[in-house]
């Protein structure tokens, strides 16, 4: 569906090894726990993957949109979380990328593994209106005062990069904010409780106060201009990456109840589960959804790959669309495997909270498809 070159499928295929043999072993402990994926970096990191977008020039693999979405559908059906801190990196680098004279060096560090990536832009004023941050810069003999609160940073004090938006130190309109690179070892970051979440519990999503003194260098837009990065970088890459992460969480969960009516068995009337016509036709409905959700992602990389007219209805549309059609495959898995998947067997619990948790990261799906009216009725999509 992908339709991915030679290359890429290579790509993509290593990246499912790599899942195979070093993520999927940790996801459950990991989610028990609600311990970061930290193993799942390192394992990502060893063989380039933390790379995976960055230019050739700075050592990456300097792949695209389409590769992205595989490797993240199959890293996520082996977990979640993994996939998501993966994601909030990506997202993170595609905006290191946007101003490579100044972040050239962690590049370089993140091709090699050494350099872990987040996005902090959501905060407790705004909410999941992440565009419109209520800290505000202050500038100081040449220097810039980044003072934030944000809520839901995912690897919080786990990452090293964190691309922080605030308003603009002359900001006069709640959208004027700049975006600046903060690193780990800047005084002034403070992390919150562990995160103890419903879903993706291993991607440690918390709460973080920025007091940072930076100078011009780490600022990674022009003044006033970080919604531009935020829509134009960011957004796409992110509706893709939770699509591609809600698509694989979706197909685990169709291929272990697969698993599971195929396998299991009514002795008492020597069936098997899947000689059952109501859970085969629930099974059926879980691949149809699926085989969907992946199709309208394809749709929606292939417009982004040459854009027209419907190409930003579309990419507001995906992150909705995958993500209700894996709350219904979850959910559906739930009721047909039934008291095996309340008790946790084929790890079908633990992705029917995980495919609630996108739902609720901005934009919301609500907010979504209020965007998605918005631009249908030709109006402005924030007003």
């Amino acid at each position: 569906m992908y339709r991915l070159t030679p290359h890429q499928q290579e790509i993509a295929a290593r990246a499912a090894a790599i899942a195979d043999e070093q993520i999927a072993p940790a996801a459950a402990a990991s989610d028990q726990r609600a311990e970061f994926v930290r193993s799942s970096m390192t394992a990502l990191g060893a063989s380039g993957y933390l790379g995976l977008t960055v230019p050739a020039a700075f050592g990456g693999k300097g792949e695209g949109m389409r590769t992205v979405a595989a490797v993240l559908e199959e890293i996520a059906q082996r977990d979640a979380s993994s996939a998501m801190v993966y994601l909030m990196h990506l997202s993170a680098i595609a905006c290191y990328n946007a101003a490579p004279a100044k972040t050239g060096v962690w590049l370089r560090d993140a091709a090699a593994g050494k350099h872990l990536a987040t996005l902090a832009f959501s905060e407790t004023g705004s909410r999941s209106h992440f565009w419109a941050p209520v800290s505000k810069a202050a500038v100081q003999d040449g220097l810039t005062r980044v003072s934030a609160k944000k809520s839901f940073v995912t690897s919080a004090g786990q990452a090293d990069g964190y691309v922080v938006s605030t308003l603009d130190a002359k900001a006069s309109q709640p959208v004027e904010s700049t975006i600046y690179l903060v690193l780990r070892g800047d005084p002034g970051i403070a992390t919150g409780s562990a995160w103890s979440g419903m879903g993706m519990r291993g991607n440690a999503s918390g709460a973080m106060t920025f007091d940072v003194t930076v100078d011009a260098a780490r600022a990674l837009t022009e003044p006033g201009k970080g919604l531009d990065m935020m829509l134009g970088v960011v957004l796409p890459l992110f509706q893709v990456g939770v699509a591609a992460i809600a698509i694989g969480i979706a197909e685990a969960s169709v291929r272990a109840t697969q698993s599971h009516l195929t396998s299991s068995r009514l002795e008492h009337q020597d069936k098997k589960l899947a000689d059952l016509p109501t859970l085969r036709a629930r099974l059926a409905e879980m691949r149809i959804e699926t085989d969907k959700a992946r199709a309208h992602l394809g749709a929606v990389l292939d417009s982004l790959e040459s854009p027209g007219p419907m190409t930003q209805l579309l990419v507001l549309e995906v992150k909705a669309a995958a993500t209700e059609a894996a709350v219904r495959v979850t959910d559906l898995a739930m009721r047909t495997c039934g008291g095996a998947a309340f008790g946790g067997a084929h790890g079908i619990e633990r992705r029917f909270r995980d495919a609630r948790a996108p739902i609720v990261m901005a934009p919301t799906t609500d907010q979504a498809y209020d965007f998605i009216g918005r631009a249908l009725c030709g109006l402005e999509l924030l007003s």
